[in-house]
């Protein structure tokens, strides 16, 4: 069982940045692909970036270039830097954690095993 934490959302003009965590229990975290995704009201969830154990990092299109995905495996944190936030940023973010072998695609929600409780993040235009 893994339980994840997010921290660090929160209101932030255009153009700004803010970087969220999610801290992971059990000591299994380096062999997971961590995922973040985001919700808007009425819209389905989304993929936003995720993190192979071996490092190897996805974006959607509509983050590429502006945020990025880490991880820390001593620490069971991964992050995810936002840069130059817009307005369509706007959501609920989640973290999660799935054991996804290669060809199965870290971009599918249902990939996943385990999501943490979400943080707001909101962009003032």
């Amino acid at each position: 069982q893994v339980q994840l934490v997010e921290s660090g959302g929160g209101l932030v003009q255009a153009g700004g940045s803010l970087r969220l965590s999610c801290a992971a229990s059990g000591r299994t975290f380096s062999s997971y692909t961590m995922g973040w995704f985001r919700q808007a009201p009425g819209k389905e969830r989304e993929f936003v970036a995720a993190i192979r154990s071996g490092g190897t990092t996805l974006y959607a299109d509509s983050v590429k270039g502006r945020f990025t995905i880490s991880r820390d495996n001593a620490k069971n944190t991964v992050y995810l830097q936002m840069n130059s936030l817009k307005s369509e940023d706007t959501a609920v973010h989640y973290c999660a954690a799935g054991s996804i072998p290669i060809g199965s695609s870290p971009r599918r929600s249902y990939n996943y095993d385990y999501w943490g409780q979400g943080t707001q993040v909101t962009v003032s235009s």
